[in-house]
C-alpha cells in the first residue's frame, strides 16, 4: 500500500487527463479565491501540489509547501520563474517557521491531514491578528459523484482521507485558536459554460436551499487575538454635524474618553441653522480633557462628512457618533473594549435589541430599518442586525484598507453605512453588532425622508446584490 506521500508523487506525473478535465473546476478554485485575496498580499499556500492556484494569486510573496518532491518539480518547472514564488519541501503537519503571511490557503488539502488540530495550530505561528484562513474543501452530499467521476477518470484515485462537515470544521478551529468570520458553500455547476455558469455558480448557489448543494465548502478565518495595536491607543471621535446647533454642547459634554487621548472632531455639514457658530464657540471656549478640532464638509451626505473626518483625525481607533445623540455616546465606551479587546475587527451599533423611546424611530422606519439588515446579513455573509445605526468603530489602519477595497464599487452610497460594511465584509473583518438604547431626539428634526432616502437605501441593496453577494461584473 503507498504511503501518503508516494501517492500523491504518482498523481503528480499520472493527472495530466484528469487535470485537463478539471480545469473549469480549477479556474472556478482560483477565481473564488482571487475575489478574497487581493494582488500582492503576502501568501502562504499549504499543499501547494503543482503550484498553479497560488501563481494564480499573483502574490508579492508566495511560499508554497508541499510534502510531495515530485509535486514540487512540477511547481517549479511551471511557476518558479514568476517573482515572488518559492517552493519548499515541507509537511505542514510539522513546526513551520515565524514569517508571517496576509493569507493561509488550504485548497481541498484539510481531509488528507492525519491530525488537523496540530496543524491548525501551527498555522497560527504564521499568522498576525489580520491574517486570513481559507479553507476549502468538499461538501459531503457530493462524494457519490465523485467516487463515480473516479470510474470514468475524470477525478484521480483518491488517498485515504477525512470527510469533515462543516460543524466539525468550525469545531476544530476553535479549537485551534481560530474564528470563523464567514462561511459558504461554492460550485453547483463546476464547468465554464456561457450564461449556464454564471446563473449556477454567482446566483443559484447562494439562493436559500440551493446553496447547500454547492460543490465546495469554503471557511475563512482569523486568529482570535486581541487588537494588534501596540503602545498607547488614541482614539478620534468623527461627529457629523448638520442642523444640530443644539446638540454641539451635549455632545461634547456626553462623549466620553476612551483610551490615552480622545479626540473630537465635528464635521459641520452646511447646516440651515447656526450649528457651525456653535461648534466655533465651543472650539474657542472648550477646557475639557479631549482634543477638539472642526471642520466644514467640502461635499454633501453623511459619507463625505465622514470620509472628511477620518482624513484628518489622528487617532488609532476611529469611531462615528451622530451628533442627534439619539444612540448615546455613553455607550462608547463597550465599542472600544470589544474592538480593542478583540471581540470584534468592526463594532455595529445596533437600536434594534433594547426597547426604544416612544419617538426614536417611527413605524415605517423600524420596518424599513429591519429590512435593510436582513437584507444586508445576507449580502455580507455575516448576521448584522441593524445596517443604518450611525455608530460604528474600527481601527484607523482597517479604514485605510477598507477605502482601497471599495474603490471598485464606485461612490454609490451617500449615508456611509453600506460603504463600511462592504468593505470591512470584502476584507472579512469580523463584524460585532453592539446593542445601543436608541433615544428621543431633544432638538432639531431627523435629516432622513422616510421615502426618498428609503427608495435610495432599496437601489443600494439591489446594487450590493449584484456586485457583492453574486459577484456579477468585477464587484470585488
Amino acid at each position: 500500500m503507498k504511503t501518503a506521500r508516494e501517492h500523491f508523487d504518482w498523481i503528480a506525473d499520472h493527472d495530466t487527463r484528469a487535470r485537463a478535465a478539471q480545469q473549469d473546476f480549477h479556474a472556478q478554485i482560483l477565481a473564488h479565491y482571487r475575489r478574497s485575496i487581493p494582488e500582492g498580499s503576502r501568501v502562504l499556500e499549504c499543499g501547494c501540489g503543482a503550484g498553479a492556484l497560488l501563481a494564480g494569486l499573483r502574490p508579492a510573496h508566495g511560499l508554497g509547501l508541499d510534502f510531495s518532491p515530485r509535486m514540487l518539480t512540477h511547481a517549479q518547472t511551471r511557476h518558479g520563474a514568476q517573482p515572488g514564488l518559492t517552493f519548499v519541501e515541507h509537511d505542514v503537519q510539522t513546526a513551520l517557521g515565524s514569517a508571517k503571511f496576509d493569507h493561509i490557503v488550504l485548497d481541498y488539502l484539510i481531509g488528507y491531514l492525519t491530525d488537523i488540530q496540530t496543524t491548525l495550530r501551527h498555522l497560527q505561528t504564521v499568522a498576525h491578528p489580520r491574517t486570513r484562513l481559507h479553507i476549502t474543501t468538499l461538501n459531503n452530499l457530493w462524494l457519490f459523484p465523485l467516487r463515480l467521476a473516479e470510474k470514468f477518470g475524470s477525478v484521480m484515485p483518491q488517498a485515504p482521507s477525512n470527510w469533515l462537515s462543516h460543524h466539525d470544521l468550525f469545531n476544530l478551529l476553535e479549537l485551534s485558536g481560530w474564528e470563523v468570520v464567514s462561511f459558504e458553500r461554492v460550485q453547483l455547476f463546476p464547468f465554464e459554460w456561457p450564461l449556464l455558469s454564471t446563473l449556477c455558480n454567482n446566483i443559484l448557489v447562494r439562493l436559500p436551499l440551493l446553496r447547500h448543494f454547492g460543490i465546495t465548502l469554503s471557511i475563512i478565518a482569523r486568529p482570535r487575538r486581541a487588537c494588534p495595536v501596540e503602545g498607547e491607543i488614541t482614539c478620534s471621535v468623527i461627529v457629523p454635524a448638520r442642523n444640530e446647533a443644539g446638540n454641539i454642547r451635549p455632545a461634547l459634554e456626553r462623549i466620553p474618553v476612551l483610551g490615552h487621548r480622545t479626540e473630537v472632531i465635528f464635521v459641520e455639514g452646511h447646516s440651515h441653522d447656526d450649528t457651525w457658530a456653535a461648534i466655533q464657540r465651543e472650539v474657542a471656549t472648550y477646557r475639557g480633557p479631549h482634543l477638539l478640532r472642526a471642520l466644514q464638509q467640502p461635499g454633501k451626505g453623511k459619507w463625505d462628512a465622514v470620509r472628511a473626518g477620518f482624513a484628518t483625525a489622528t487617532g488609532t481607533v476611529l469611531v462615528i457618533q451622530d451628533a442627534d445623540l439619539t444612540a448615546p455616546p455613553e455607550d462608547l465606551p463597550k465599542f472600544y473594549e470589544a474592538l480593542t479587546g478583540g471581540a470584534a475587527e468592526f463594532v455595529n451599533g445596533s437600536r434594534l435589541v433594547y426597547p426604544m423611546e416612544a419617538r426614536a424611530m417611527r413605524f415605517l422606519n423600524l420596518l424599513g430599518n429591519k429590512f435593510f439588515a436582513l437584507a444586508l446579513t445576507y449580502v455580507l455573509g455575516q448576521p448584522v442586525k441593524d445596517s443604518l445605526c450611525g455608530t460604528k468603530m474600527l481601527l484607523r489602519s482597517d479604514y485605510e484598507r477598507l477605502l482601497r477595497r471599495i474603490a471598485v464599487l464606485g461612490d454609490f452610497d451617500p449615508f456611509g453605512d453600506f460603504n463600511l460594511l462592504f468593505g470591512a465584509a470584502l476584507l472579512q473583518l469580523r463584524i460585532r453588532d453592539l446593542p445601543v438604547r436608541y433615544r428621543d431626539r431633544t432638538y432639531g428634526e431627523t435629516n432622513i425622508s422616510r421615502f426618498a432616502h428609503g427608495w435610495l437605501l432599496l437601489r443600494m441593496t439591489w446594487f450590493a446584490l449584484w456586485r457583492v453577494k453574486f459577484q456579477l461584473g468585477g464587484g470585488q
